[in-house]
């Protein structure tokens, strides 16, 4: 192999490691307007989802569980989608077990008024 192409595979795999999984699926990304975040439907969805599993880690109210303490304000919905969807550090990935349709409902939960950790 030359340097050329160590060089080039060196950063080819530092640029996929530091993408988000979402960005390398074929699946489209998922939009996430005022519309459907103030759905109270789909914010109802999210609620279901995280009183059914997500508290057991984050606790009742996000805190004090044995994940961290969430902050939503500061995080965009898509980076909370990606997270829920493909997982990070110890969070396990939820694609497998929730619905597109729920864990977009757990965005549009942790982003509403309604989500108070």
């Amino acid at each position: 192999m030359t340097c050329l192409t160590r060089a080039t595979v060196r950063l080819l795999f530092v640029l996929c490691s530091a993408a988000p999984l979402s960005a390398l699926s074929d699946d489209p990304a998922p939009v996430f307007d005022k519309k459907f975040l103030s759905n109270p439907a789909n914010i109802e969805t999210g609620r279901k989802v995280w009183q059914a599993q997500c508290r057991h880690c984050h606790g009742a109210r996000a805190y004090p569980g044995k994940a961290p303490h969430l902050r939503p304000g500061s995080y965009a919905p898509e980076f909370i989608y990606d997270r829920v969807t493909n997982g990070f550090g110890k969070m396990p990935s939820w694609k497998a077990v929730f619905s597109e349709e729920e864990r977009r409902g757990v965005v549009a939960y942790i982003k509403s008024d309604d989500f108070d950790p």
